[in-house]
């Protein structure tokens, strides 16, 4: 019965490649592939689910195989099906099936059909890797794909100003969900010795044995896994990204932003409760997370001028609610409360077009006067002042940028005195030594070894931060980020265990997609006058065949599942000791750089106005 699981996610693959190959003029195609591919899967999960539950809904496990494989190290693909997935798959293939019926027409005659459908088709493929996932490498590939499908769809109006911007807004977001659950596999490695599957979370002995001699570990592992939690389901303090998501198409807002993808975060603290139930620190912070979430979101979402953002506010308070219902141990209700907020959630985005044009009409005939609520009890100034915060969104947007941006900004431009020349020369200096550092690693003395990793992670946190603030040089960030993933390499070097075959592992995808990056920049260059990261530039509307070519290479060296990068970055983090908490830091931070600064580059060079207006265009969203 566990094989059965396999077709769930090769028949989105084979409709995702199947889409891929469909020309963009025939749009009958497109939308018939999708039609067949969902609709397929959504008859094949139904029937599946009805079997499960009269076979007895036994939870079921399929260690599918093995990617690679060392002596301290496992990586390999497991499926697990139990209540939670039955729910979460059952939902997100009607949903998706209702959405594709509802995009073949809404969308009809729009430039980007094909790719819509080609986004909305690898969504669906990895929304199921992810709900099928049984350990957390394998639900990290789906979690990916989540990530890349978001920003692509947000961005989907990608001759305007606004959708690329905040499309790169959002990814910023997810890079920080992504890297919360890279440090959790870092430390659950440590916590257990070995890559675990979710199934051995409910063995409570087992769990509660590590637990009591790792505490702090466990607590670790929790709040990453609720770090990404909360980033991916648009939490506090993130709860910003969500309304910007609204600049994609309708269909896309309602199947990613109003039921589906906003709704991981929930899941995976579902399918890591047994880890956490027993750390009664952790479901309090939980708890405490969803109800000032619930409560901020309510209040920003009555006073917003836009339905999307009215709806997009009340999805991130009822998600607070199954927070808490998670965190209290319902976890029957909270999956109850999914589907039901789901389902509505898209109803309310599909149906917002017609909305909009009724209430305009309705509002000059039906004048309804302002109701008496609970505010009005409050004296005056308070009254004001959570009205004036909400209209200001609780100045969510600003701290983000205050507290985490800007100081990585104001980092890189205070190594403005690194041009191209010296930043050449300063890496081939840094690079021999660290290769003579290892191969005489044995003359050094103890008191200077073991900083060394230190130092090489610091000089490639300074490369990355470099690149993430560039703006002239398009080709000096590219390579600044590949000198990045070189010195993280040396910097994890001067830890046992870390061979010759794993460096070869990690780099072999940088290389290649560094190469792959930097000759489509210079093709592009021999094409256009000018070519750097001042503005955006919408490239891709003249160059659609360079900037696919630049955008699988800036994938490749964000560690996307298309490259062996995927996987070298997780034994990066596997030779991490327990104690170098600080090193695991600051290769989690260049990771989320270098994943900013590459979908930077492709959104400047090749998204944005392609053409130039005399006129003024809008720089805020409303």
């Amino acid at each position: 019965m566990e094989y059965y699981l396999q077709i769930f996610i090769v028949i989105p693959l084979l409709g995702f490649i199947t889409s891929l190959l469909a020309s963009r003029t025939s749009e009958a195609l497109l939308s018939r592939i999708a039609f067949v591919t969902v609709g397929l899967n959504v008859l094949l999960v139904s029937v599946f689910t009805v079997w499960w539950i009269l076979a007895g809904h036994a939870t079921l496990n399929l260690r599918d195989f093995v990617i690679f494989q060392s002596e301290h190290y496992e990586f390999l693909i497991d499926f697990c099906f139990d209540k939670v997935a039955a729910v979460y798959l059952m939902v997100g293939s009607i949903l998706t099936f209702l959405v594709t019926i509802y995009s073949r027409f809404y969308l009809h005659r729009e430039e980007g059909y094909k790719r819509f459908f080609n986004t909305v088709l690898f969504f669906y493929l990895g929304y199921t890797i992810v709900v099928l996932s049984g350990n957390l490498e394998t639900l990290f590939i789906g979690w990916e794909i989540l990530g890349i499908s978001s920003f692509l769809l947000i961005a989907f109006y990608r001759d305007r100003y606004l959708p690329v911007k905040n499309a790169v807004k959002v990814f910023s977001i997810y890079r920080i969900a992504d890297v919360g659950l890279i440090l959790a596999m870092w430390l659950s490695h440590h916590l257990w010795g070995q890559n675990i599957t979710f199934i051995e979370f409910d063995n409570g002995a087992l769990v509660n044995a590590q637990l009591q001699s790792h505490a702090l570990v466990g607590i670790l592992v929790s709040l990453m896994i609720l770090l990404s939690a909360a980033a991916k389901s648009a939490q506090l303090p993130f709860s910003s990204w969500l309304p910007r998501a609204m600049e994609g198409p309708t269909p896309s807002s309602a199947i990613f932003y109003g039921s589906l993808s906003v709704h991981i975060g929930v899941f995976i603290l579902l399918r890591t409760f047994h880890f956490w139930e027993h750390q009664l620190s952790i479901r309090i912070l939980i708890g405490l997370l969803g109800l000032f979430s619930s409560l901020v979101a309510t209040g920003i979402a009555r006073v917003q001028s836009s339905v999307k953002s009215q709806i997009a506010y009340s999805s991130i308070a009822q998600i607070g609610l199954i927070f808490i219902e998670v965190a209290a141990g319902f976890d029957n209700l909270a999956l109850f409360h999914f589907a039901g907020n789901a389902f509505l959630r898209t109803y309310q985005l599909l149906v917002s077009p017609s909305v909009v044009s009724y209430l305009i009409r309705e509002q000059f005939y039906h004048f309804v006067p302002r109701q008496h609520t609970i505010e009005d009890s409050l004296p005056k100034k308070i009254e004001y002042t959570i009205y004036m915060l909400c209209l200001k969104e609780w100045h969510l947007d600003a701290f983000m940028y205050r507290f985490l941006w800007k100081p990585i900004k104001w980092a890189g431009n205070k190594l403005g005195f690194l041009q191209a020349r010296g930043v050449i020369i300063f890496l081939i200096v840094a690079a021999l030594i660290g290769m003579l550092a290892i191969l005489y690693q044995a003359y050094i003395p103890m008191v200077f070894s073991k900083y060394l990793p230190y130092v090489f992670g610091l000089i490639g946190l300074i490369m990355v931060f470099k690149a993430f603030t560039k703006r002239k040089n398009v080709q000096v960030s590219l390579l600044l980020v590949v000198a990045n993933h070189f010195m993280i390499a040396l910097a994890v070097s001067f830890n046992e265990h870390f061979g010759y075959d794993h460096t070869v592992i990690y780099l072999s995808g940088i290389v290649v997609s560094g190469l792959l990056g930097y000759l489509a920049l210079l093709r592009l260059k021999a094409l256009e006058p000018q070519v750097d990261l001042e503005r955006f530039y919408g490239y891709s509307y003249e160059h659609p065949k360079i900037a696919f070519v630049f955008l699988l290479a800036c994938l490749g060296l964000a560690g996307f599942p298309i490259t062996p990068t995927f996987l070298g970055e997780d034994l990066i983090f596997s030779h991490i000791h327990e104690d170098q908490f600080v090193l695991a830091f600051m290769v989690a931070l260049s990771f989320i750089i270098d994943g900013l600064a590459l979908i930077r580059m492709y959104a400047r060079v090749f998204m944005g106005p392609h053409v130039k207006s005399m006129y003024e265009m809008a720089y805020r969203s409303s």
